[in-house]
């Protein structure tokens, strides 16, 4: 059921395409529903360019024939249309579950329009019941956890943090070849100060709160897909 809401919020964000876009394409279940219907649209003939987010979502996006490029080729990006792990009322969000959120923020702030999708699962009141990923440099990690967790503390958490391992069990590394921490908050009562404190932790080199980037969001639920956009107002309901 969860995955049929995924692929109807990927239908909806369809809207948002244009002929002739540069697009951004997140990495992620959701996301990889949108480049599979992007990939068929292209095969129909749709002009489009595409900057993966990930080299999973790389991978995808060739076997369906969307076209690639890089920021190199096209630093300024029309669209970027991404999945989530949780948004908030204020259209803040948490992202990296799945490892990439270094090159995933890195494409939102290239992009003139950030819109994410997902299900109705990942709207909460509040941040931080998802851990968030910290991605870390090696060198001096143990000083970087330390720094994190004071964060913690500081905003009314507690101070776990897990470095992320893979299946087998062995340190996860991101595409870039860093670890990950993931660090359970809890609650982020305060998303702007507890990522304008992460981003002064030398070390850290990025994390998975995304503040003030995304533009719009399709958000699936039972009764429909809900279109919300950053002036927190609904716009419409899609059925």
């Amino acid at each position: 059921m969860k995955d049929d809401l995924k692929r109807e919020a990927a239908e909806a964000a369809l809207a948002e395409l244009r002929p002739g876009m540069t697009i951004g394409l997140g990495s992620g279940s959701t996301a990889h529903h949108f480049i599979t219907m992007l990939g068929k649209k292209v095969a129909e003939g749709f002009q489009c360019v595409g900057v993966p987010t990930s080299e999973a979502t790389a991978r995808l996006a060739r076997e369906v024939g969307v076209p690639l490029t890089g920021l190199d080729e096209h630093p300024a990006l029309d669209l970027v249309v991404d999945g989530i792990d949780e948004i908030d009322p204020a259209m803040d969000l948490i992202k990296g579950g799945g490892g990439a959120l270094l090159r995933e923020k890195i494409v939102a702030a290239a992009a003139a329009r950030m819109v994410v999708i997902g299900d109705a699962s990942k709207r909460v009141g509040t941040l931080g019941a998802f851990p968030l990923p910290i991605e870390v440099d090696a060198f001096g990690m143990g000083y970087v956890r330390g720094a994190i967790a004071a964060i913690m503390r500081a905003n009314g958490a507690g101070d776990e943090i897990r470095l992320r391992r893979d299946a087998s069990g062995a340190p996860f590394t991101s595409d870039g070849g860093h670890p990950l921490l993931d660090a359970f908050f809890g609650r982020i009562s305060d998303s702007k100060a507890v990522a304008a404190a992460l981003d002064a932790v030398p070390g850290v080199l990025e994390h998975g709160l995304f503040v003030g980037l995304c533009d719009a969001a399709y958000i699936a639920a039972e009764n429909g897909v809900e279109f919300i956009t950053a002036d927190r107002v609904k716009v419409g309901q899609q059925n």
